[in-house]
């Protein structure tokens, strides 16, 4: 008799049905030993509320602020308009941040340190609490930061799989309902084979472990702008990164669904002699993104990755003149924060102006999202880079 057969759930990764041999020619031995066939199913608890978590973030209009720093960088922001790196001060700035009236016209989504997300307002309110009342969907960066890849060519990989689990699951008690994994890969360096295998994998794993403790995972690896590299080689580099990327989560039963991206933009390397238009960016990524990306995908959020404010919504607003098969939106750290800083100065009586500002480029970057941002009446500050060779955090 040809041999048939089911194994059990596995409900903390896939169900596994219809074990059934497919390779018995007519007239073989049916005792010859069969070839198994299996189909895997995801089946976790969280997929409904991961596939609506993610349509949320990925709505009309909005996209998401980045204040996840390492209390290391948020120094360095601090830094820059004069005040020490201490934690009344961390939170003072992410208070302006959180709590700007009707920032969830325009924002979606908010990526928090870990201390931020266990932190509260002045006056005891959680933070996450100020996020929800504004509808804004809190999240949280989840890896460890990156460290030398040994047997690389002098490239990164990025730590934080012990553990995540457990961590993820903290996480989503405090209130997270998405995560964020940032890796890199350099081109100057290669990439390297390793170096490009490493950063698929190592987000894989935690994009199927955010999963099964029910975060959205943010799929991040950032193609360094360093180097004199061409348009061309980073489109690539980046079509090579995401085919493997997706191979890995695929491999991983990770539902499509339930994830969104955050890649970098495809641009001339930062050195290189000739700049790139937002209409030549914006045709080199959007090629990247409809050969390698399946139309299941959500959202894609982008990063500035040390763009200008105004640079990173003019890029946008070029990928949004045409419809895509994803929402494609912004992810954006110091292109929605560096006009903030600079008019807070970290003065008490700056703050309501400080959190206008913040609402100017949340808002400008929401036209971007729907392609109706022209750019007009932006002052020079916005169009100034934020700190220099600071993307690496």
């Amino acid at each position: 008799m040809v041999s048939a057969g089911l194994v059990k759930l596995n409900a903390s990764s896939s169900q596994w049905i219809g074990q059934q041999s497919f390779n018995q020619r007519p007239g073989s031995s049916l005792r010859s030993a069969p070839r198994r066939v299996a189909l895997p199913i995801r089946a976790g608890a969280y997929t409904e509320e991961l596939v609506q978590t993610a349509k949320s973030i990925a709505s009309p209009g909005r996209g998401i602020l980045a204040i996840d720093e390492s209390n290391a960088t948020c120094g360095k922001r601090l830094a820059s308009i004069g005040l020490d790196n201490t934690e009344s001060n961390r939170q003072a700035y992410r208070q302006l941040l959180l709590t700007t009236p009707g920032l969830g016209e325009y924002i979606s989504g908010a990526i928090l340190f870990e201390e931020t997300l266990y932190q509260s307002t002045t006056d005891g309110k959680k933070f996450v609490d100020c996020l929800r009342e504004e509808k804004i969907v809190p999240g949280i960066k989840v890896d460890k930061g990156l460290v030398p890849l040994p047997g690389s060519n002098n490239e990164s990989w990025c730590q934080g799989l012990d553990g995540l689990a457990s961590r993820s699951a903290e996480y989503y008690k405090q209130g997270a309902r998405f995560a964020k994994w940032r890796t890199v890969v350099s081109i100057p360096c290669g990439p390297s084979a390793l170096a490009v295998k490493e950063a698929a994998w190592g987000l894989a794993r935690y994009a199927a472990i955010s999963q099964d403790n029910g975060l959205v995972p943010i799929v991040e690896p950032e193609i360094l702008l360093d180097g004199d590299h061409s348009i061309e080689r980073t489109l690539e580099v980046a079509e090579h990164v995401w085919s493997e990327v997706f191979y890995y989560l695929a491999q991983n039963n990770v539902i499509f669904e339930g994830i969104l991206l955050k890649p970098s933009m495809v641009t001339p390397g930062a050195e290189h002699k000739e700049k790139a238009s937002p209409e030549t960016i914006a045709k080199y990524t959007l090629k990247m993104l409809r050969r390698r990306v399946p139309p299941a995908v959500p959202g894609i959020m982008f990063l500035s990755g040390g763009q200008s404010e105004v640079e990173a919504t003019l890029n946008l607003n070029a990928m949004n003149q045409s419809p895509n098969p994803w929402h494609v939106s912004f992810s954006y750290a110091r292109a929605l924060q560096n006009s903030v800083l600079k008019t807070w100065k970290g003065l008490p009586e700056n703050v309501e102006a400080a959190q206008k500002a913040l609402l100017v480029r949340a808002k400008a970057n929401s036209l971007a999202q729907l392609g109706k941002y022209t750019g007009e009446g932006e002052n020079e500050e916005a169009k100034k880079g934020m700190f220099v060779k600071d993307y690496k955090y």
